[in-house]
């Protein structure tokens, strides 16, 4: 509705409705959190339901400041099968900050709150790592081979911090994120990685399979999600700012079937889930080069 105005105007006006937002429903949640400390499970359920309810809130205003002030088209096919009933494992390319308002804008009340694994170190970030906290985003503490070969009593210690960050999550329905790549797709990036994909860094299929080894049985189904941006990957400051025109997000449902979960420190499991997230990769890449030229979904 406002789109007309200046861009810089736009973007600075956006940034601080984000931040008085996000610090209104701060409030909120800490005392929620607070309220959940105590060790009752029926009681804390309640209060998870509470926490997310607010963070749905926090989404929604946050999506309603990007009506206001851009005029995006979105281009989104497959939400019509999702329901906020199921546990999702969502599986998404990574090419921007702007990749996660793209998520809210799209999930907001179709599927559970989104939550997305997490380094450790983010917890300290002011304000924003306390409300990931309090609404269980799971944090992890992922060890390197080479660490692991000098600390060999580690052996295992990721994946049962997975295991437990997971728990929290199965009284409620829940979308676990992940951005398989790890890191933001730039050319210095692809080139330095060789990547075998035109479109994508090389997966990283750890990530996944944990999850799916911790929750396995809990989580009902994949969300394949390619976003392409037509004009070009925006900066944040480009799709607050009314910069981007057009976004294209193509949601794929796949079944969690018996061969996608295992334990990721068996070799033949492990084998076999990189290959199929391999596969998976192949597959997005040609989806994106195809909308690049200009093929409709």
């Amino acid at each position: 509705m406002l789109h007309f105005l200046p861009r810089p105007f736009i973007g600075a006006i956006s940034l601080l409705l984000y931040i008085v937002n996000t610090l209104f429903w701060f409030v909120p949640i800490m005392l929620l959190a607070i309220l959940k400390l105590p060790p009752v499970t029926r009681w804390q359920s309640w209060m998870t339901y509470l926490l997310d309810a607010c963070a749905v809130s926090w989404i929604s205003v946050n999506n309603f400041t990007a009506r206001l002030f851009t005029r995006i088209r979105w281009h989104v096919a497959g939400l019509e099968k999702l329901s906020r009933k199921d546990w999702y494992l969502v599986l998404a390319n990574h090419q921007s900050w702007a990749d996660i308002l793209v998520l809210q804008k799209v999930f907001n009340r179709q599927i559970p709150f989104i939550k997305f694994f997490l380094k450790k170190e983010l917890l300290y970030v002011p304000i924003i790592g306390l409300c990931w906290w309090a609404l269980d985003f799971p944090f992890m503490k992922r060890y390197s081979k080479a660490f692991l070969q000098r600390n060999p009593h580690l052996q295992g210690k990721d994946i049962e911090t997975t295991r437990k960050a997971c728990r929290k999550f199965r009284f409620k329905p829940a979308a676990i994120m992940n951005f398989v790549e790890g890191t933001r797709l730039t050319p210095a990036k692809h080139a330095m990685q060789q990547s075998p994909y035109q479109n994508l860094l090389k997966p990283k299929a750890g990530g996944a399979a944990f999850v799916l080894g911790a929750m396995g049985e809990q989580l009902h189904k994949i969300l394949d999600v390619t976003i392409h941006y037509p004009q070009g990957i925006p900066s944040f400051w480009d799709y607050i700012s009314g910069k981007v025109r057009d976004i294209t997000v193509q949601i794929n449902v796949l079944p969690i079937t018996p061969e996608l979960v295992g334990d990721y420190n068996d070799v033949h499991y492990r084998e076999r889930f990189q290959q199929w997230i391999n596969q998976l990769w192949q597959q997005k890449d040609q989806q994106l080069t195809a909308l690049k030229n200009g093929v409709k979904p």
